[in-house]
């Protein structure tokens, strides 16, 4: 993995990182990073934005409200409760910045009220809320986890110069949705496909029997792969034809080269969400963008060999934005 420089973006490993010994797979990465991670009590205060088409997002906020801030893209089947949102706010935080964790439709304990849902490449929600915060904030920086990174990384490169963010980064991002999606249909990863589809399937089921359902799910039990699920749920609700078009028109991977925000992106070889078939290379990616590739790290994971210090991600994270967000910067030294 040698650095690659150029117009386009760099390909290089992360800094200062030396996986876990005691993790020695991204099996282990992931599910350690995900089960057995202890992090920090965080209070959030909450606030509902209420959206013109009827539906509603679900914001949780910490730290000062009219410091700079750090908008937050969760996870599939993600929340305010999943451990590395949880951290990351409290790595905010502890910068004195705002931070605001973004609930996508229906994430956040209660059902939305429209038959759609959220999606991997549903970016219009990111840009009404970022409008909405920039209004008090001073500066807007942005971090993604994999569903909400290929959100936050389609959207920047959909904005190009007219991005709102002045930092970002993207954590364990399934850039190709299609090999993703193969990816876990195979060994190992199907108990991750099955844990996130029987997730799914549950809110469809709670959904469509207060709502009536747009679409056909007499077999809904079925449908046990994304691909599947993909196919007869997420596309026709979306307005997709089909999983291949919404994977093909979702997918962050053909917007790397558009960036124009400088942004951070974490990933490993060894993440099980995505073989690495579907990693960008360097000449994919924007000059603002690099892309630091670990050989272990899992999905998500990035678990250090140091049982004292498990917050190697956060930290890598939260530096790049205050290196590359000015206000942020001024804002950690006035601490």
């Amino acid at each position: 993995m040698n650095p690659a420089a150029g117009p386009h973006g760099r390909v290089h490993p992360p800094t200062d990182y030396c996986p876990a010994w005691w993790l020695p797979n991204g099996h282990a990465q992931t599910l350690w990073a995900a089960l057995c991670r202890r992090v920090p009590p965080l209070q959030t205060r909450r606030e509902r934005l209420e959206l013109v088409d009827g539906d509603f997002l679900d914001l949780a906020h910490v730290g000062p409200a009219h410091a700079p801030t750090v908008l937050l893209l969760h996870g599939l089947e993600g929340s305010v409760h999943s451990p590395y949102a949880r951290a990351l706010l409290a790595a905010v935080a502890a910068r004195g910045w705002h931070g605001v964790l973004l609930h996508f439709r229906g994430c956040s304990g209660e059902l939305n009220r429209l038959a759609r849902s959220y999606h991997s490449g549903d970016t219009g929600d990111v840009a009404w809320v970022a409008a909405h915060l920039l209004r008090t904030s001073p500066a807007l920086a942005a971090v993604g986890y994999s569903l909400g990174g290929n959100v936050l990384l389609k959207y920047l490169g959909e904005c190009g110069q007219a991005s709102p963010f002045c930092a970002a980064a993207a954590v364990s991002v399934p850039f190709d949705l299609s090999i993703a999606a193969d990816t876990l249909n195979r060994g190992f990863s199907q108990l991750y496909q099955r844990r996130l589809v029987d997730s799914l399937k549950d809110r469809a089921r709670r959904k469509f029997a207060r709502l009536p359902a747009p679409i056909d799910l007499g077999d809904l039990a079925q449908w046990n792969d994304f691909r599947t699920f993909d196919d007869r749920v997420t596309a026709p609700l979306h307005g997709f034809a089909n999983a291949a078009e919404y994977y093909a028109r979702s997918s962050c991977r053909p917007s790397l080269r558009h960036i124009t925000t400088p942004t951070l992106i974490l990933h490993a070889l060894d993440d099980p969400f995505l073989d690495p078939a579907g990693i960008p290379t360097a000449t994919e990616l924007a000059a603002p963008v690099d892309l630091e590739l670990a050989r272990r790290g899992g999905h998500v994971g990035f678990v250090t060999t140091a049982r004292s210090a498990p917050a190697w991600l956060e930290h890598r994270l939260v530096d790049h934005l205050a290196k590359a967000s000015p206000a942020h910067a001024t804002a950690t030294r006035n601490r």
